[in-house]
């Protein structure tokens, strides 16, 4: 299986992170989620599901924080479009972010979907993982990551991993 994101010059581009245009951000946090395409997975892949974490952030905050998680994405539809997470809806789920964490003081509308890198200082390597699964998950809006995890256990059929770079400002 693969996964592709678009990049420019080998980093993800502006727009998802940081630097994302006012219009595209809450309480200072991208919301702008990039696209997404899964090709040659198995054959019997129904859903797909993902994940997105910068475990860079350990030394910062103390944990790898957790920016995406999005689940059943049907594998009729193997692409999600730019935005897609304040866009998409059933049967797409998806998790709650690290803003959910009782460490931090994030306001609600940020707490669940697509929240996008912001690397105090120098460049981030966030990790984008794909899961070709044999099944839709039977989890609620706003699931917590390890419930995610927990169940895909025993339906995972392929996975791909992709480094998207996104450095400070």
């Amino acid at each position: 299986m693969k996964i592709m994101v678009p990049l420019v010059d080998g980093h993800l581009a502006d727009q998802y992170g940081s630097r994302a245009p006012r219009e595209d951000q809450i309480a200072e946090r991208p919301v702008r989620s990039f696209p997404v395409t899964f090709t040659a997975f198995p054959e019997a892949t129904q859903t797909f599901a993902l994940t997105f974490v910068d475990y860079d952030s350990i030394p910062v905050c103390g944990f790898a924080w957790i920016h995406w998680t999005l689940a059943n994405l049907p594998a009729t539809s193997p692409t999600l479009p730019e935005d897609a997470s304040r866009h998409l809806s059933s049967p797409i789920i998806q998790g709650k972010n690290s803003n959910a964490s009782g460490f931090v003081n994030a306001p609600a509308e940020i707490c669940q979907g697509y929240t996008g890198p912001r690397p105090p200082r120098g460049t981030h390597d966030y990790l984008l993982t794909g899961y070709a699964l044999d099944t839709a998950l039977s989890l609620p809006q706003g699931y917590w990551m390890n419930e995610l995890l927990h169940a895909m256990t025993g339906h995972v059929l392929d996975t791909a991993q992709i480094i998207l770079p996104y450095a400070a400002d």
